[in-house]
């Protein structure tokens, strides 16, 4: 009896699974990648899509926060492994070796942030991603060494909150097809799970920021 019921259990965790692979495309993907996004943010020609004309894959998610633009940008700036961390769920990026502890504080010593410079995500080893474009409580946008993920913040006010958008942009140069599928129905939903977070962690931060007396 318990055999069977385990094979009934598997049975449908099988059957739920080849569900959610085969509705994903239809049902669910577009949602996946435009979290918490309008149609025109999604739609939007944003600071750095120059720098990667014909990706193979674009997400756009944003994010409101009750706080103006000044109090958002100290904690995207000093993002990154061994400086402010990615206000996300640290215990799942270190389990790749990421190195990411996020910070609750603005840092004074990463704020200076410049084209040009270099961010690690972890080891020495660890992919770098080089900052191409600070426009100060406007834009931030950083691009791999490799030339394959272009990442961006923008930021936009609107009264008395803010937009807080971030789009990826990623190609993947010889990706077979069941690569590029694997990657469409496990990494997409997992980045949304981590990019969600992280924009939840600015947003709560920047409003403990702006509600601070000294940020009045």
């Amino acid at each position: 009896m318990r055999i069977r019921t385990a094979g009934a259990i598997a049975g449908g965790a099988a059957a739920a699974i080849a569900a959610a692979v085969a509705t994903y495309p239809v049902l669910w993907r577009r949602w996946c990648l435009t979290w918490g996004a309008t149609a025109g943010e999604a739609a939007a020609q944003m600071p750095g899509d120059d720098l990667m004309p014909s990706p193979d894959l674009i997400s756009t998610r944003a994010i409101t926060v009750e706080a103006p633009p000044s109090a958002i940008w100290p904690w995207l700036v000093q993002m990154g492994s061994g400086r402010g961390g990615a206000y996300t769920y640290d215990w799942i990026e270190n389990l790749f070796g990421l190195g990411m502890h996020s910070a609750n504080e603005i840092l004074p010593q990463f704020q200076d942030l410049k084209v040009g410079d270099v961010l690690s995500l972890g080891s020495e080893n660890a992919p770098r991603l080089r900052v191409a474009v600070v426009d100060p409580e406007r834009a931030l946008v950083v691009r791999s060494a490799d030339g394959n993920w272009v990442w961006a913040f923008g930021l936009y006010s609107e009264g008395k909150h803010s937009r807080l958008v971030s789009r990826n942009r990623i190609k993947m140069p010889g990706g077979s097809a069941p690569a590029r599928l694997g990657w469409a129905v496990v990494m997409e939903p997992g980045s949304l799970v981590m990019e969600r977070k992280m924009l939840l962690g600015i947003k709560h931060r920047a409003e403990r920021l702006a509600a601070t007396p000294e940020a009045s």
